[in-house]
This record gives structure tokens, C-alpha cells and sequence, in this order.
């Protein structure tokens, strides 16, 4: 016996599980279903097919919320400001975009007085955790169904019959089911024959970039600048946040950059593999990688990756609205200004080379640096710099009349 439930706001993409969801919330829970496509630069071809497609599969409405440059002003960019990536490989791609979807649902719930809120996650996966979270954080007494965790269907190809007896089209079939999920950041390919783990991604399991062996043989040399931690022009036309990461992902693509096949540990205890592609994420994160070199010293570069560890574990388990990530972002406020300058990169058959990078904090002298003779640096300073740099290794072994007290494995 199903919850009485009056309204719901599912999160809507037109793929295959939302496209089942919408008859099945009116079959079981007698409700009337709102159905919320957020636009954070999925490769739509018609918006206006998505929301016919929902309103013929028994939405009441559906509204198309157009929020790619809130996503990458207010999610993408504290993502590179703090060096999330996850288990030193995955750019958070999926996992960025769940708080934003799931704040959109909820305000739109409170406004249009709805007493629920839905996803099309599974119960095996990550994104139940990151939706749910967000919904427990901002708005507690709204009822959350996960039709995955309630109904019958134990595999998409169960689904994909029940769409067809629904009379409702996709374009997933028994040949070719993949989990796809889409945005401006990255694209993210699951499932299928990447089950198994001893089988190679195929072409099928790459939408955006090229093959290395498929990529032209002329590199890109491309100047970027960067202004308090934001990338602001490509070789010399100012661009804002959205262009700039569209001409990123563009120029990235054609030269294979940004591919992973990878295995993560989800949330919940389990190993996943997925094939990420994020080409224009990885150039940035690498040009701001290059400027972060010159401008900060030793401990603060340590200090950004035990920051960047911590924020990538809390994004990857949709814990965005919470004091550690506000902690987190203002422990690294005062340092984000620092990351200005220029980069010069080449892009070639999947590489990136920093060819050049300059910065008006750099703390890079070429005359204290250098092999040849110079007049500010002293050889012989260094004696004194490593007697006391070793003192309490000098202690512990003069006390212990030279023990080896660390013990060799």
C-alpha cells in the first residue's frame, strides 16, 4: 500500500528510467506529477521534444530551468578552487550537478505547495545518496520517492518493455543499454559491457572526444589567462565562464583530451567502472595546476591537497549543503587570488604541455634558482639549514647511544 501522496517533482531528463517513472508514480502513488528538466548543458537537441515527451508520458506540466551558469559559477568553480577530484582520477562530474538539480526541485516543491520530491536513481548507486542528502538538508518534511528502491523492475531491459506496453518512446535498446549521464562539465558512459571489468571500452562507451588514433596531427597552441582562480579569456578574447568552458570542451575533444576508464568506489560499499570524459575541466584543471605552481610555497600547496582530498570525498557523497564544505571553500578564500596569470598550452593526441606560464604573485626566481655563479645565495647556508632541519633525528640517535630505533621492514 503506497503513501498517500497529492503532487511530486521528479527530476526529469527524458532518458530511460525518468520516462518510466512519470506512468508508474501515477499507477501506484494516484499523484499528479510535475515533471523538472534542469538545463545545466546537456546536448539536447529540442527542449521543447523533452517536454512534449513528458507531458504525453502523464505529467501535469514540466518546466525547463536553464541553470548552466549558476552550475558553473557556483559549483564547477568552487570544484577547481578547492582541487576536487576523486581518488585522483574522477572530475565530479555527475556528483557536482546532483545538489544543484535537487535545491531546484526543492524550491520549485515549496512553490507550487507539492508534498514530494523524486529521482530516477537506482539503489545500487551514488546519486540516491547525493539527491536524498540534499533534500534532508533543505527541506526535511517533504516525502522523497525513489522508485528504484519500490518497484518491481530489477533491470532496465524490464523497463524498457514496460515503456513499450506504455506506449511511451525511447531510444535505449536491448542491443545497446548505457547509463548516461550528460552536462556541461563532462559526459559519463555506465553499464553494459563495462560490467565486466576484463572487457575494453568500445566506441559505443565514448561520446564526446576522439580516439587518440582518430585525432588531427596538428597540435593547438592556445594562450589562457586567469584572473583570481577563473579562467577569463582564450588567446586573447575575453570570454565569460560558460564560452570559455564550451571552446575548452571543443578544442579538447578533437584532440582526445580528457578520457578515463576507471574503477570508484561508490558510496555504499561497492566498485563501479565508468568511462568519464571531461576535456575541457581537464585542460583547466591543469592550467590552474601550472599557476598554482609558481605562486604558492611548499606547506600551502600541501594545505590545497588536503583541502582538495576532503572536498572531493564531500562532493562525491552530496554533502554540498553543509558547514564542512562552507568550511572547507573559506579555508581556501584568501588564496584563490593568488591564481592570476597566463598559460600557454599545447594540445596534442591526448596530452596537454605547458609550454609557458608567467604570474604577477610568482614566486619563482631564476636568480636565486640557477646552477650558474650568483650573488644572493650562499652555498654554505645550507649547513646550518640542515643541522637544524635534522636536530630531533640528531637528538633521538645521540640519546640512544645510536640505536636504530626504526626498525627496517
Amino acid at each position: 500500500m503506497y503513501k498517500k501522496i497529492n503532487k511530486v517533482i521528479l527530476a526529469y531528463s527524458g532518458g530511460l528510467d525518468t520516462s518510466a517513472i512519470i506512468p508508474w508514480l501515477r499507477d501506484n502513488y494516484k499523484c499528479k506529477v510535475v515533471a523538472l528538466v534542469v538545463d545545466i548543458g546537456q546536448n539536447y537537441k529540442d527542449l521543447k521534444n523533452i517536454k512534449n515527451k513528458a507531458l504525453s508520458s502523464g505529467a501535469i506540466s514540466c518546466y525547463i530551468l536553464d541553470l548552466k551558469e549558476n552550475f558553473i559559477k557556483n559549483y564547477i568553480y568552487p570544484l577547481l578552487h578547492n582541487k576536487a577530484v576523486y581518488e585522483n582520477n574522477y572530475l565530479l562530474g555527475t556528483a557536482i550537478a546532483r545538489p544543484l538539480i535537487a535545491k531546484a526541485q526543492i524550491d520549485l516543491a515549496l512553490k507550487l505547495n507539492a508534498d514530494a520530491v523524486s529521482h530516477g536513481a537506482t539503489g545500487k548507486g551514488n546519486d540516491q545518496i547525493r539527491f536524498e542528502y540534499t533534500y534532508a538538508s533543505l527541506a526535511p518534511q517533504l516525502n522523497v520517492i525513489a522508485p528504484w528502491r519500490e518497484w518491481s523492475f530489477t533491470s532496465r531491459e524490464e523497463i524498457i518493455k514496460y515503456l513499450k506496453k506504455k506506449k511511451i518512446k525511447t531510444t535505449a535498446s536491448l542491443k545497446k543499454i548505457y547509463s548516461q549521464d550528460e552536462n556541461i562539465w563532462h559526459i559519463s558512459t555506465e553499464g553494459g559491457n563495462l560490467e565486466k571489468i576484463s572487457s575494453p571500452s568500445n566506441k559505443n562507451c565514448w561520446s564526446w572526444t576522439l580516439d587518440i588514433k582518430d585525432t588531427i596531427n596538428i597540435p593547438d597552441i592556445i594562450s589562457l589567462q586567469i584572473k583570481n582562480g577563473y579562467i577569463i579569456s582564450i588567446n586573447n578574447n575575453i570570454l565569460n565562464p560558460i564560452q570559455c568552458l564550451l571552446k575548452l570542451n571543443e578544442i579538447g575533444k578533437k584532440h582526445g583530451i580528457g578520457r578515463i576508464d576507471i574503477i570508484e568506489n561508490r558510496i555504499i560499499g561497492m566498485k563501479s567502472r565508468g568511462c568519464y570524459e571531461t576535456p575541457g575541466g581537464t585542460i583547466i584543471i591543469k592550467v590552474l595546476d601550472a599557476i598554482e605552481q609558481l605562486v604558492f610555497d611548499k606547506e600551502t600547496i600541501k594545505w590545497r591537497s588536503i583541502i582538495g582530498i576532503e572536498m572531493s570525498h564531500l562532493i562525491y557523497e552530496g554533502k554540498w549543503f553543509t558547514p564542512m564544505r562552507k568550511s572547507l571553500e573559506y579555508a581556501n578564500k584568501p588564496l584563490i587570488k593568488l591564481l592570476t596569470g597566463e598559460v600557454k598550452i599545447k594540445l596534442y593526441k591526448g596530452n596537454i604541455t605547458i609550454l609557458q606560464r608567467k604570474s604577477p604573485y610568482s614566486l619563482y626566481s631564476q636568480k636565486t634558482v640557477t646552477f650558474n655563479k650568483d650573488k644572493d645565495y650562499k652555498h654554505s647556508h645550507a649547513a646550518g639549514f640542515i643541522r637544524l632541519f635534522s636536530l630531533s633525528s640528531r637528538i633521538r640517535s645521540l640519546k640512544y647511544n645510536n640505536k636504530n630505533l626504526i626498525k627496517e621492514v
